[in-house]
């Protein structure tokens, strides 16, 4: 009998990462043999650990928190969305032992935002708070939805500025500092900072929450984030965790590996989100 193959997530930290479980639940639904472990890997051991993890036998990765960007340099070959995104969440080992990389995480966004949770964004005012690998990655999506302007907000005010340019051509988007966002309420605000690793919610002013405002945290846990309870209690007309968008780019990262789709349905379920 064959080993199964073996899969895994790269981050740092790792250990609060659900993975582990969703894809054991899709490798059952779908009679596949493997295993998905987590690897917590410091941003200075990325590239020889990875290397390693393929060169020993692994057939693909997950890649999170603070490693996305360093996974597309990684990569012998982007997808177009990667490419566009220049940060990438899902390995895939080729035959010829060349590493294909994807970006899975606007794909999980959008499906989590139209059909899991019913929010339409066309001709919304979106926010987004961060600048970074996460935000990259459902930039292109969220603009296809054609919402009325994308708004990127970051601690540093540079780097939206120049990320909002790498996009501007496909919508209304413009990047800023914090302190910059201004009173307006927004219809979505979407949190894709780590801040809320460490207990912390991004410096914006309140007034970006309306009473009509939808708020996401791309983070999750089983208690409440500090960016959702923030968000409650500024009054927004409902908050969510990014477990929907955790388990549908999960999803997509399945289908890329096995070339089988998984069904989200039960496994939303499992984790009490249905």
């Amino acid at each position: 009998m064959n080993a199964p193959d073996q899969y895994g997530v790269v981050g740092h930290p790792i250990s609060h990462s659900w993975s582990p479980f969703i894809h054991g639940l899709f490798a059952k639904q779908t009679d596949q043999s493997l295993v998905y472990r987590l690897y917590d890997i410091t941003p200075e051991n990325f590239r020889v650990q990875v290397l390693e993890f393929f060169t020993r036998g692994g057939r693909g990765l997950n890649v999170t928190v603070p490693h996305k960007e360093a996974a597309a340099e990684l990569a012998n070959e982007l997808t177009a969305r990667a490419d566009r995104a220049g940060a990438v969440n899902t390995l895939v080992l080729h035959e010829d032992n060349s590493l294909l990389g994807d970006n899975t995480d606007g794909f999980g966004l959008v499906t989590d935002l139209s059909k899991n949770l019913g929010l339409t964004v066309s001709h919304q005012r979106v926010l987004i708070l961060g600048a970074g690998g996460a935000t990259r990655g459902v930039i292109e999506p969220l603009l296809g939805m054609e919402p009325a302007e994308v708004v990127i907000a970051n601690r540093t005010a540079e780097r939206a500025i120049n990320l909002a340019s790498l996009f501007a051509d496909l919508g209304a988007v413009r990047g800023c500092g914090f302190e910059d966002v201004g009173d307006e309420p927004f219809e979505v605000v979407i949190n894709a900072t780590a801040a809320g690793l460490s207990g912390a919610v991004p410096n914006v002013s309140p007034g970006v929450i309306g009473d009509h405002t939808v708020c996401y945290d791309m983070s999750y846990s089983k208690s409440a984030t500090p960016f959702v309870t923030w968000a409650i209690e500024r009054g927004c007309a409902r908050a969510h965790k990014g477990w929907g968008m955790l388990v549908e780019q999960a999803a997509e990262s399945f289908t890329l590996w096995r070339g089988i789709r998984p069904d989200t349905g039960p496994v939303l379920a499992a984790l009490g989100m249905k």
